[in-house]
């Protein structure tokens, strides 16, 4: 072999261990990302829980009538923050952000649920404390759907590059498959 062919083949050899490296390091900074996006929506859904723990607190008392709708939230809760926690350690895996969707989806209609009970009750209209709970929990609302189209924009970020030829058969040899938004 020529000296000029061994060059190349060093040559080429680098240029394909450089892109390797940088496209590795890419990937990882995107999957990197998805954990920070969470982390953003996993304070909103710990704060959420929290405020049902308190709506919960306060309409145990005052509505006995109500208690399976008590109970309906109580427990979707419980599975909500399971799921959550199953997504703190693997935020990037597509099954517990699976999972986390669907017992979301459940506890925020258990908990919309709860609230237009509340509205209607009339004996409820002057506690003025529950009432802060309530609003409060709108603005957690909101809060965690912002949270919610960030972190699902990081992950079609992280899915798009995790897609991309040549990117796509490094990564499966290091073992990144496609993450799941919520």
């Amino acid at each position: 072999m020529t000296v000029f062919w061994e060059r190349a083949l060093w040559v080429i050899g680098a240029v394909l261990l450089f892109w390797g490296i940088g496209a590795y390091n890419r990937v990882m900074l995107l999957r990197n990302e998805i954990g920070k996006a969470f982390a953003q929506l996993d304070e909103a859904l710990t704060r959420r829980a929290t405020l049902g723990d308190a709506l919960l607190g306060h309409l145990r008392e005052r509505l006995p009538s109500e208690q399976a709708s008590i109970d309906a939230l109580a427990a979707a809760q419980a599975e909500a923050q399971a799921a959550a926690q199953a997504v703190r350690a693997r935020p990037h895996a597509a099954d517990p952000i699976a999972q986390l969707a669907i017992t979301s989806a459940v506890h925020g209609a258990a908990l919309t649920r709860l609230i237009s009970l509340v509205e209607h009750h009339s004996e409820l209209v002057s506690d003025a404390e529950l009432y802060g709970v309530v609003d409060e929990l709108k603005l957690v609302d909101r809060q965690r759907a912002f949270a919610r189209q960030v972190f699902n924009q990081a992950v079609q970020n992280y899915n798009e590059a995790v897609r991309q030829f040549p990117t796509r058969v490094l990564v499966s040899f290091f073992g990144f498959s496609e993450s799941r938004s919520l």
